[in-house]
């Protein structure tokens, strides 16, 4: 079986990976994923390391140089709404990883929700965000 058995619909061989990028630099993916819920987001990731190929995610793209060689293995995009929902309840706000950073302030803001104001003007999305320790009191 092939890596991309059964995930032909969100997976995209060789895919050029400038254009996801706010530089628009770089070289291609051997595959790009942009799966569609948790559970397809699981098998992916396990059959890539079945097959040994690397993964990677991409957030928002905004703090990220590209080789011209490109990327080997799979490079995975979360930006199905499965990863991006942004609610409120009560006085909590959750923001999947790949909501976008200012989307996830302004809701904040909108709710008179306090705390994330620090955040104002960093690109990007939550999971960008939280893998590079956006400014977050230290």
């Amino acid at each position: 079986m092939s890596f991309a058995a059964g995930f032909e619909h969100i997976l995209q061989p060789d895919e050029p990976l400038g254009p996801h990028t706010w530089m628009r630099l770089g070289g291609p993916a051997q595959f790009l994923a942009e799966p569609t819920s948790a559970q397809e987001l699981e098998a992916l990731v396990k059959r890539a390391r079945e097959e040994n190929l690397a993964t990677r995610l991409l957030g928002g793209g905004s703090n990220l140089l590209i080789r011209d060689q490109g990327v080997s293995g799979v490079v995975i995009r979360l930006t199905a709404p499965a990863f991006s929902e942004i609610r409120v309840e009560g006085k909590r706000l959750f923001a999947g990883s790949g909501a976008k950073l200012a989307h996830v302030v302004s809701t904040s803001a909108r709710e008179g929700l306090a705390g994330l104001e620090e955040l104002v003007g960093i690109p990007g999305t939550v999971g960008g965000a939280l893998h590079g320790n956006a400014v977050m009191f230290g």
